[in-house]
Parts: C-alpha cells; sequence; structure tokens
C-alpha cells in the first residue's frame, strides 16, 4: 500500500509537469492561434539552463555554478522565454502550416546542439547530478514523492491562476480577438504581431519552467528526454482537454498521462521483455484510440470552448475600451 501510494505521488508529479507545458502550449494555440510544433525545444532550453546554474562545479563541461534551484527555475523561464520571443519576432509573419515547420525545425536545432556541444551540455552523455527538491528524503521514497508532488502543485496551480488571470484581462481578449479574426481586431487598432510575440514569449517561458522543474524532479537530463514525441504527448493531452481551457490543459495532462503510463505497464505484463520494444508502439495506438473517440463525442475537448465569430467585434472593442487610448 506504501508502495502505490508513493507511485500514485510520482505519476500526478510527472503528470502536473506535462500540465505545465500544456498550459503554456494553450496560451499560444487555443488562446492566441500559433501553431506551435517545437515545443520541446523551449522544454530543453528550460531545463538545461537550470542544471547548469544550478549543478556543482564539473571538469570539461561549463556550467556548475551550484546555485539555489529557485534561481535555476527563474532563469529557465527567462532564457526560454527570450528565446521564444526572437524565435517569435523572426517566425511570426508565417502562417499554419510554414510556422509549424519552423517552430519544429527550432526543436530539432535545440536538440541537435544538446546532443552535440558536450562542452557546455554534455553531449550525449547528458547533465547530472542535479540538485532535487528535498533531496535528504530520497532514501524515504514516499515522503520524497510527496514533497515534490506539493511543489510541482504549487508551481503549477501558480500558473494556472496567472493564466486565468491573463485570459480574462484586456490583454487575454486582444489574444482571442486575433485568433478568431486577425483584420476585425487590427481594424480597431491592435497590433497582431506585438500581442503574438507577448504569447508566444509568455508560453515559452512556462514551457521552459516545467523542462526546469522536471529536470530537478528526476535529478538527470539528456537529449533524448527532448524528442518529438513529446510535442506528440502534449499536443494529443491540449486536444483531449479542450483548446482554450486551461482547465483543460490539466485534466488532459492527467488523462493522457493515466493511459500512457498504463498502457506501459499493460505492454510490460501482456508482452516477453524481448518484445516489449516493439510492443511500447502500443501506447502511441492507446493514445490514437482515445483521441479519435473524444474527437467524436467531444469535437471541442472535455472543456474546449472557443468564442463565437459573432462575439469577436463585441470582445475586441472591450479590449480597446479597457485599455484606453494606449498604442502597442
Amino acid at each position: 500500500m506504501i508502495d502505490l501510494f508513493g507511485y500514485g505521488a510520482f505519476f500526478l508529479t510527472t503528470a502536473l509537469v506535462f500540465s505545465l507545458i500544456t498550459l503554456g502550449l494553450n496560451l499560444q494555440w487555443g488562446l492566441t492561434g500559433l501553431f506551435n510544433v517545437g515545443l520541446a525545444g523551449f522544454v530543453a532550453i528550460g531545463a538545461y539552463t537550470s542544471a547548469l546554474l544550478t549543478t556543482p562545479d564539473t571538469a570539461g563541461r561549463f556550467g556548475g555554478f551550484d546555485m539555489p534551484i529557485v534561481v535555476g527555475w527563474l532563469a529557465a523561464m527567462a532564457t526560454a522565454g527570450i528565446a521564444a520571443a526572437i524565435t517569435g519576432v523572426a517566425t511570426l509573419r508565417l502562417k499554419s502550416d510554414y510556422l509549424a515547420i519552423t517552430t519544429f525545425g527550432v526543436a530539432v536545432v535545440v536538440q541537435l546542439v544538446a546532443l552535440n556541444a558536450q562542452p557546455l551540455t554534455g553531449g550525449p552523455f547528458g547533465v547530472g547530478f542535479i540538485p532535487r527538491p528535498f533531496g535528504s528524503l530520497a532514501e524515504t521514497p514516499v515522503l520524497f514523492n510527496l514533497s515534490n508532488l506539493a511543489v510541482v502543485g504549487v508551481v503549477t496551480l501558480a500558473a494556472y491562476l496567472a493564466l486565468e488571470h491573463l485570459a480574462r484581462s484586456p490583454w487575454g481578449r486582444v489574444l482571442k480577438a486575433l485568433r478568431e479574426d486577425e483584420r476585425a481586431a487590427i481594424s480597431l487598432g491592435k497590433s497582431a504581431r506585438f500581442y503574438r510575440v507577448q504569447a508566444f514569449a509568455v508560453g515559452g517561458a512556462i514551457m521552459g519552467l516545467a523542462g526546469a522543474v522536471q529536470a530537478h524532479f528526476i535529478g538527470f537530463i539528456a537529449p533524448d528526454n527532448y524528442l518529438p514525441i513529446l510535442t506528440f504527448q502534449v499536443w494529443v493531452m491540449l486536444i483531449v482537454g479542450g483548446s482554450g481551457s486551461n482547465k483543460g490543459a490539466i485534466v488532459g495532462s492527467v488523462l493522457v498521462w493515466a493511459i500512457w503510463a498504463g498502457s506501459g505497464a499493460l505492454t510490460s505484463i501482456l508482452f516477453a521483455p524481448e518484445q516489449q520494444a516493439r510492443a511500447a508502439s502500443l501506447q502511441i495506438v492507446a493514445i490514437g484510440v482515445m483521441l479519435c473517440i473524444i474527437l467524436l463525442v467531444r469535437p471541442s475537448g472535455l472543456f474546449g470552448d472557443r468564442p463565437r465569430r459573432t462575439r469577436l467585434a463585441r470582445q475586441a472593442a472591450k479590449a480597446v475600451a479597457d485599455q484606453g487610448s494606449a498604442t502597442p
């Protein structure tokens, strides 16, 4: 029973880390309509930034400044946010599938740098000895997992409340207006590029924070942690939960991760050890089947509630009234 309780805490902690990434994606896609399929790159930037700042000094590798974990998390948000802003300035003139291809390229570049820049990132060997919150409790797995669950839960709750506030603010209403009809929003004096770069940067910062939190929870990172499968997982989580809903982002993350972890455990039971590597593809099949069922029953996801275009003018006008005559 104690082992089951500890695993439950470990499972929820991992699911909440995914929730953070999905919340960042929901700001970019669900609220603003930015098709980002390079989110694994921003997660990796946050993870490596925090790891390099907080690990002890290591011969042959840059970093090892042994800073507090909180400093690493703040730096991860700043670095990933700046990287996302630069990407946004360079690419947000592109639309839909062109933007998707470009952001995917950014993620591939980040992954290749992590794999080959060994003096900076440790190369394929990754970065180890990353300090873990409540590391002194590591010998008691249940207490350690519960303590980390509390920390990650507080971080996720803070991000959720902040994004809920932003979504209801004049800034959030402008993003919704740009998502639904860019021309109508621009006609009311709003700069589409200015707001989209902001949304892309804030979303990237949240993804970087998620990467840092995950790095310190696991204690080790490597380039293989940030393959395109991560992007696939997070997108499915957002679609299942409902694009545009922060609550849906969290619920979808927990649900999809439960199916992913459950199907992995099931294949380990049903298949012989020499067949388990091939049987692991059944996890993707399970997620695909679930996604098809959700889209058939709830096309907008479990909590999706995209505003109708007929409400666009009223939303944009309200945003302009709230912000007065200030120009971006």
